[in-house]
Order: C-alpha cells, then sequence, then structure tokens
C-alpha cells in the first residue's frame, strides 16, 4: 500500500509544481528534490510491501515513508491554500498587497523548514535500507517464508477429495456434461470466482467423477498458485500422464523435452488436466506451447480467481461461475462440520442450538470456506454457552482460523492472497470501498469521480481519449474480473452500474483500511464512537455513518480532522434536520478537503465555510435537501464534480456557476428558480438534468467536450439539438433526451426526429405527446437501448417498427401511446429485448407473441390496460421470463392466470415456467 501512496504523491507534487507554479515560486526546486528523492524510494517499497509481513521493523519502515509522503503533501497543498488565500484578500489595495507578501515571504520560510525537515527524514530512511536488507526488487524477485507458509496452505491435491459436498452438485453436472458430453466443444473449461467460493472443491468432484473417468485415458492435476517454475509444472504432468517414464527419466529431461513430451501424449490419448489455481495470464503465455489446440479430445481444467486469465487462455472456452450457498445449505454445511462425532454419525442438535447455528451460517454469507472454517471452531464447542461465545467473536474466527497448524487458514488469510496480488493501483480502489456501509450498493460513477477526486488514479494510465473516470472504471473492471467485487450491470448499457462487496470481503477490506490507516469509519448508529476512532493526527478519509438522533451525535476535535481529504456522510432513512448546525466549526478545519458528500436525508442551511475549502474537488448534495443557495459554491474553483440533486423544493442556484471552468461532471436538480448559464464549462464531460426552461439550448454548442448528456427539452428546440450532437459533440458517447411534443403533425417534424434517432451515441430515448407515426425503423440508432412513449397515440401497431430496433433492452409503453386495439409480437422480433413494460394501453384488446419473439425478455409488467382479455399464448415459449408483474387489471383477467388452493387459472400454462407472478393494486400498496 505505501508503494501506492508514493507513486500517487510523486505524481500529485509533478503536477502542483505545473499548475500551481506561480504560488510555489521560490520553493519550486526543494519541492522538486522531494519529489525526485520520494521517486527513487519507490523503486524499493515492492520488496519492502512484500517483506513487511515477516517484519515489525520493515514493518515500520514502510510506515515512515508513508507518512513522509503524506507529509510532503500535506505542507506543499497547505502552503498553496495560505499563499492562494491572501493573495485573494489583498489584491485590490497597496497597502493590503505589501501585507500580503510580507506574510508570503513568512510562508516561504515556514514551509522551506518544513521540506527541509521532510528532506532529512528521507536521508535517514535511505540511509537504512542497507541495514534492513531492502532492495530494489525486480519483477519476479522476493518471497518470504509467511508467503511461503499461505501457499502451502492453499495448495490442493487430487486425491484428497471433499466428503462433506453440500449445495454446488448442479455445478458438478454442468462441468462434467461439457467435459464429457460435448466432444465437440473447446478445450478449455474454466471455474472463475472469488477466493472461498468452492472452485477446487468443485474441480475434485468433476475430477473424480465416474463419467470423467470413463471418458479420459489419461489424468494430471497441477496446483500452480502464485509462485510457480514451468519446469516443475511440466515434470508434475508428465509423472502424472504417462506413470511408466521414471522420476529420474523426468528429472533428466530438458525443458524443450517436457514440452515436447506434454504435447505429444495429449495428442496420443484423451487426457484431462486440472490446472488448479493460476493467478497470471504469464502462466499461460510460457506454458501453452505444452498444450495442443485443436479439437482432439484431450481438455484442460482449470480454477482462477481472475475472469481475464480464464478469457486469456481461450475466449472462447467454457467460463463457469459457481454460486453462493444459500441459508439452508450454509446451515447444512456447517452442521456436517461442527457435529460429526468421532464414529462418523452426527449429533443431534436441540432447538436452541440450531436457532444459533443457522444464524452463524448466515453470517457466512454463503461462502463455502466461512462455513468449514466456523464449522472447524465449533466442532469443539459442545453447549450452548460456548456456542453463543463463538457467535460474538465470529469476525474474529472468520480472519484467525482455528490456530496455526489447522487445515483451513482464517477466512481473511484467503482473501488477502486476492489483495495481495493486486498491483498496487488497485489497491487503494479496493480499500476506498470500505468508506460504505455494509450492504451497500456503491454506484460507480460516483466512485470513480472521487477516486479521480483524491488523486488515486494515474495520469500515467490514460489511454488515447479517455479520461481518468475511464480509468478509474478500468480498475472496478479489473476489480469484478479478480471476483473482489460484485457488480450490477446497466440493462441500457452494459456498463458497470453499481458494485458492492461481500459481507466477508467488506469485513477484510475493513482490516487492512485499519492496518494501514487509509479511512476512518465513525459509526453513531448505535451511540458514541470511541474518541480512538478520531484520535490519529494523520487521518486522510472519514465515513459519518449517522444516526438517527442527532444529539447523540459528537463530532471529531478540532485539529484532528486536518489532515482530511475526504469526508463522506451516510444518513438512516428519513430526514436529519439537526445537523448543520453542529458542523458549522467542523468545516474549518477542512482545508485540505478534496471530496465532501453529505448523502441522502440531510437537511438544513449549508454553512459558508464550505465556500473557503479552497483545494474541494468533488461536492455532493445529491439526496438531501438544503436552503440558502450561496454565490460561495462559486468560489470553489478547483470543483471537478459538482451533484446538486436536491430531493424536495426549488432551489437557488449559485449565479458563478458559469464561471467555474474546471467542472467535469455537472448534475443539476430537477426544478430550480433561477435560470443558468452553462456556457463557460468548456471541459464539461457529464450534464445531467439540463432542461431547455432553465437554460439556453444554445449554451450547449459551447460545450465541446461533452462525453455524457441528460437532457429534456420542447419538440420546437430539436433543430439546435440536433445542430450540437451532428456538428459539435465529438467526444459525445451517450446521449439521453426527455422530448415532449405539444404539436407533432409536420413532415418536417417527421425530419428532425429520424435525425435525432440517427445520432449515433444515442442511448435512451422518452418521447411524450401526439406524434401520429413511428419513423421507419432504418431510421432508429443501433445503440438504442432504452424507449418509452407516452400519449404518443400511436394507431399503427409500434411492435412492427420497434421490433426491429436490434439492441432495444427496455421498452415502455405507456399512456394511450398506442390507441389500436390488437398488438404483436412476431417471430424473431426484440432480439435483445429484456424489460417490457404496458401500462394504461386503454384500447388494446388483444397482444399475440409469436413463438420466438422476445428470446431473451425476463421482466414483463402490464398495468392498468383494461380492456386486454388475456396474456399471450406465446408467452410459453418465452423461457427467459424471470418476473411477470400484473397491477390494477380487471378480475377476470387476473382469475385466469391466479393459482388457489392448488387450482389453476385457464391461461395459468402460459406463465408456469415464470419464477415470480405477481398481482397487484395500488390501493393495497397505498395501505
Amino acid at each position: 500500500m505505501a508503494e501506492a501512496v508514493v507513486s500517487f504523491v510523486v505524481e500529485r507534487l509533478g503536477i502542483l509544481l505545473i499548475d500551481e507554479a506561480k504560488f510555489l515560486s521560490g520553493v519550486r526546486d526543494q519541492v522538486e528534490r522531494v519529489r525526485v528523492e520520494l521517486r527513487r524510494m519507490h523503486c524499493f517499497l515492492k520488496d519492502a510491501d512484500t517483506r513487511q509481513i515477516e517484519s515489525e521493523t520493515v514493518r515500520n519502515w514502510v510506515w515512515e515513508v508513508k507518512e513522509i509522503s503524506y507529509d510532503a503533501e500535506d505542507a506543499v497543498e497547505t502552503f498553496i491554500f495560505q499563499v492562494a488565500s491572501r493573495r485573494g484578500r489583498g489584491i485590490r489595495i497597496i497597502l493590503k498587497r505589501v501585507t500580503c507578501l510580507l506574510n508570503e515571504a513568512r510562508l516561504h520560510r515556514k514551509i522551506g523548514l518544513e521540506i527541509q525537515a521532510i528532506q532529512t527524514k528521507i536521508s535517514d530512511l535511505t540511509r537504512s535500507l542497507q541495514t534492513y536488507g531492502i532492495k530494489d526488487l525486480k519483477e519476479g524477485e522476493g518471497s518470504s517464508s509467511a508467503s511461503e507458509r499461505r501457499r502451502l496452505l492453499r495448495r490442493s491435491y487430487s486425491h484428497v477429495d471433499e466428503d462433506d459436498f453440500v449445495g454446488l452438485l448442479n455445478d458438478v453436472g454442468i462441468l462434467v456434461a461439457e467435459l464429457v458430453t460435448k466432444n465437440t466443444h473447446c478445450p478449455l473449461v474454466s471455474i472463475c470466482g472469488m477466493g472461498g467460493l468452492g472452485k477446487t472443491t468443485i474441480a475434485k468432484k468433476v475430477y473424480h467423477h465416474r463419467d470423467v473417468r470413463r471418458h479420459f485415458d489419461s489424468f494430471a492435476w497441477v496446483c500452480v498458485s502464485q509462485q510457480w517454475k514451468a519446469q516443475d509444472i511440466l515434470q508434475e504432468i508428465v509423472k502424472k500422464l504417462i506413470p511408466e517414464i521414471s522420476n529420474k527419466e523426468i528429472m533428466e529431461m530438458t525443458v524443450d523435452e517436457l514440452f515436447k513430451k506434454v504435447y505429444e501424449v495429449q495428442k496420443q490419448k484423451k487426457c484431462l488436466v486440472v490446472l488448479d489455481d493460476i493467478w497470471s495470464e504469464d502462466f499461460w503465455n510460457i506454458l501453452k506451447n505444452a498444450f495442443p489446440n485443436e479439437k482432439i479430445g484431450s481438455k484442460i481444467l482449470l480454477t482462477t480467481r481472475n475472469k481475464d486469465v480464464a478469457l486469456h487462455v481461450d475466449p472462447n472456452g467454457f467460463l463457469h461461475q459457481p454460486r453462493y450457498l444459500n441459508e439452508e445449505e450454509s446451515w447444512e454445511l456447517l452442521q456436517k462440520k461442527a457435529l460429526r462425532r468421532r464414529d462418523g454419525t452426527d449429533s443431534r442438535v436441540d432447538i436452541e442450538l440450531e436457532k444459533l447455528g443457522r444464524k452463524m451460517a448466515g453470517q457466512c454469507g454463503g461462502l463455502p470456506l466461512a462455513v468449514v472454517v466456523l464449522g472447524g471452531v465449533l466442532a469443539t464447542k459442545h453447549t450452548l454457552d460456548e456456542w453463543e461465545t463463538v457467535n460474538q467473536n465470529v469476525n474474529l474466527y472468520f480472519r484467525k482460523g482455528k490456530g496455526h497448524d489447522q487445515e483451513y487458514s482464517g477466512v481473511s488469510d484467503i482473501l488477502a492472497l486476492s489483495y495481495h496480488d493486486l498491483p498496487y493501483q488497485f489497491k487503494s480502489c479496493f480499500l476506498y470501498l470500505g468508506n460504505f456501509p455494509e450492504d451497500s450498493e456503491i454506484p460507480s460513477e460516483k466512485l470513480c469521480q472521487r477516486l479521480v477526486a483524491e488523486d488515486l488514479v494515474s495520469f500515467e494510465e490514460i489511454e488515447e481519449e479517455e479520461t481518468r473516470t475511464d480509468v478509474a472504471e478500468r480498475y472496478l473492471h479489473e476489480l469484478a474480473h479478480r471476483c473482489m467485487i460484485q457488480v450490477q450491470v446497466k440493462e441500457s448499457t452494459d456498463r458497470i452500474k453499481s458494485c458492492r462487496l461481500h459481507d466477508l470481503m467488506r469485513e477484510f477490506c475493513l482490516s487492512k483500511v485499519k492496518e494501514e490507516n487509509f479511512l476512518k469509519v465513525i459509526d453513531f448508529r448505535h451511540g458514541n464512537e470511541p474518541v480512538e476512532s478520531t484520535s490519529s493526527s494523520t487521518t486522510r478519509r472519514i465515513a459519518l455513518y449517522l444516526p438517527t438522533n442527532v444529539d447523540t451525535f459528537v463530532l471529531p476535535t478540532q485539529g484532528t480532522t486536518q489532515h482530511l481529504r475526504s469526508a463522506l456522510f451516510f444518513a438512516p432513512y428519513g430526514w436529519i434536520d439537526e445537523l448543520m448546525p453542529k458542523m458549522k466549526s467542523f468545516f474549518e478545519d477542512f482545508k485540505l478537503l478534496r471530496v465532501l458528500d453529505f448523502g441522502r436525508g440531510i437537511q438544513g442551511i449549508l454553512p459558508k465555510a464550505i465556500g473557503k475549502l479552497l483545494h474541494l474537488r468533488y461536492l455532493s448534495f445529491n439526496g438531501s435537501d438544503f436552503a440558502g443557495w450561496a454565490s460561495f459554491i462559486g468560489k470553489l474553483k478547483y470543483l471537478e464534480t459538482l451533484d446538486l440533486r436536491v430531493i424536495l423544493g426549488d432551489i437557488s442556484m449559485p449565479n458563478r456557476l458559469w464561471k467555474m471552468e474546471r467542472l467535469r461532471h455537472l448534475y443539476l436538480p430537477l426544478c430550480f428558480s433561477r435560470r443558468i448559464r452553462l456556457d463557460g464549462l468548456r471541459d464539461l464531460e457529464i450534464l445531467v438534468n439540463f432542461d431547455s426552461d432553465q437554460c439556453d439550448v444554445r449554451d450547449l454548442l459551447k460545450l465541446t467536450k461533452l462525453r455524457k448528456l441528460k437532457a429534456a427539452m420542447e419538440f420546437n428546440e430539436l433543430g439546435t439539438i440536433i445542430n450540437y450532437l451532428s456538428v459539435t459533440a465529438n467526444y459525445l458517447r451517450r446521449s439521453s433526451f426527455i422530448l415532449t411534443a405539444k404539436r407533432f403533425c409536420s413532415e418536417e417534424d417527421l425530419t428532425l426526429l429520424c435525425r435525432l434517432l440517427e445520432c449515433h451515441h444515442l442511448y435512451k430515448l422518452r418521447l411524450w405527446g401526439p406524434i401520429g407515426k413511428l419513423p421507419d425503423d432504418k431510421h432508429f440508432s443501433p445503440r438504442l437501448t432504452y424507449i418509452l412513449l407516452g400519449e404518443s397515440r400511436l394507431e399503427k401497431d409500434p411492435m412492427v417498427t420497434l421490433g426491429k430496433v436490434p439492441n432495444l433492452r427496455i421498452l415502455i409503453l405507456a399512456a394511450d401511446s398506442f390507441v389500436g386495439e390488437e398488438m404483436v409480437c412476431s417471430t424473431m422480433s426484440f432480439p435483445q429485448l429484456r424489460s417490457l413494460d404496458l401500462r394504461a394501453l386503454h384500447n388494446l384488446e388483444e397482444w399475440r407473441v409469436d413463438e420466438g419473439a422476445m428470446p431473451n425478455l425476463s421482466t414483463l409488467r402490464i398495468e392498468f390496460c383494461e380492456k386486454l382479455k388475456m396474456v399471450p399464448d406465446g408467452l410459453r415459449f418465452v423461457t427467459s421470463l424471470q418476473e411477470f408483474t400484473i397491477f390494477d387489471m380487471p378480475k377476470e383477467f387476473e382469475n385466469r392466470l391466479r393459482l388457489e388452493n392448488g387450482e389453476e387459472g385457464e391461461d395459468f400454462y402460459k406463465v408456469g415456467h415464470v419464477p415470480d407472478v405477481s398481482i397487484r393494486h395500488y390501493s393495497s400498496l397505498a395501505e
């Protein structure tokens, strides 16, 4: 982690030397020398980070390097803040200007002394490198007894099979079928998932399965792990596949001979080679010539935590991701591990013990390894009191396991392997997720912007036409591919919508966060947080989990927050309206703050002290309700992200918004009282909730760097928008429009609509108002994935046209969008549609779905279509359908679908395959 800190600080100091040269005159050379020395020290940190787990001395050295880096950054940014503040106050009056210059001289002397002290510390630490035996580590070097122990604990052996196998038999069946019955399929089968998910256990079951044993002639199991040698791997495979060759003969073979022998035996016989626990693409780059790439009958089964590794080996291979255990399966596995007698029989369990056991099993989050570790602990506990003691310390056992000689180390040790394998830049991204409360769905766009605001994303990684937020999104993809985070993908764009941490991965993350002093989570939800939580003078980030009753909220003492770079507030459900008066003095101490997010549910009057946070880059009021907006927000000249999406009422917009030239991401409220200018925001990349009633459409012509635009406008302004989209918006990737057509009747109107639909970056369109007819399908952009039509009063069946839009995934027909009586979804129509919503189509009587239509539909909703007689018979062919909801439909329609007292309605057979069929009424929801 220190490697990441020093790298980002070195880059940050370089940027400050360029961007803030006018403030750093006089101390520039000293700052540059510190930067150079830190860059040199960075070369040694990889070795130090590798060895600190086994050496307290090295661990302290790493800690000091990290703190010196922070000190250097703080000193330079504090100096810039003080000089900028004084110049701003004294610029107009000569006398004050003279005073300002004298003050600047004192500040120069002060920072000069601070930098000199930092240089002395760096020199002392540099001299100690040889004393501690720390070296400039080259790629592939470095090991330790601790890491070797972890490697041996994770080593798998094919002869050790797992008897207590629960819940994953279906996974085994899928993989066996892929290996045995699909001979023409690709030669690679992969099992991918987070640490502890049971990949190796599943692979062993497959390896020993009787159908697999009958199908293949020879078998080899090799545990690869993170430290491996090609020669060792090849020797192991030859021993297993050709047992008649003596060990002596194998040991005498050259590497070239080993490659050839492994290659030839897989062509001569049907072989199954299991490569367990592969971590890097380098493994395959080196070993691939030992494996034939023809479809000859031999196959490879590999397990990995990194999806990219599997795809690198064979992009067309079969990739299987095991699911988590459900609650019942977790309890069954726990019983097998915790209640097994020495004679192999299961102990009886009373009601209270079962209740407590189920509770603990639920805390395992469906992760088989966690259940096994917990079962190992409970196996030696025989009374309810002993189980209760374990229950109170479950997370401790997950971290430590049973002891040093156990078969399974603690869950955290296993998850730590994934963390330690991360390149340094991804570690900061992972640890940042520790800010968020348990079970949080973390919006990816906002997360990426925060990472950029805190300089946790490197400029050096930006590729052509990328932004730093694009790089941050790549970080999230990397964590997802390494199975360290779970992601939810937007149906309309296939981009990451949000991410979350598995409960146990979050516990591990919080332990690393505390160990690295990366951030402080201050949880006031269950009473005041102990003072210790905010006592560190180098706290860089705080996440405040607020209580329902603000009277129990005690702020960190002034002086402990002077180093803060981010402050995130998380409020409970409901409103907190007495918080802001307490926060007034709090903000006075936030001189270096870059990220400030009030979260949802906070209301009050904003402290003017926020306008003094010179370094602030990210400011969000999303979901809160603040009164008294003032121009002080316009003073935040470094601000890059501003989210003004308050949840209630009109707000007074900052009158200097258009002068905030560094803004990259602007989220406007849905409604506000003042008409605003935007033409000065020439570097803006994201603009959300642009409304032509409150903004001038012509301002968009100046925003040439926009990449994402969400806008609402009247149809009569469509010409200006199309001119912008077709001529100016060269960087635009995603545009979404709410278009209101009060009057639409001419061919010219239809031509404008066609031109809008043809825009290649249009992915979402909401169209309200009568339009008479739809343009031909050839005008619809292939990138269009979301369409909502409301009050369109179409007389011709829209499904004929919309069914041909190739990538349409979400379709909503609302409020008399179609006024005809019959609607047909023909064969092969809507090839990518995932969600269909029919609302208030008051004339619709019959809806026909042909076999082969909507092959990917997963969600269907029918609401208040009172003349619709029945659901289409063709729905029985839509096997992908997972959820079908009926809202406020006539009783006759509902009764045809009901399943009551075992009796099926006459149309139930059409949707009997759907897992979730529900009939609802708005009146019951209101109650």
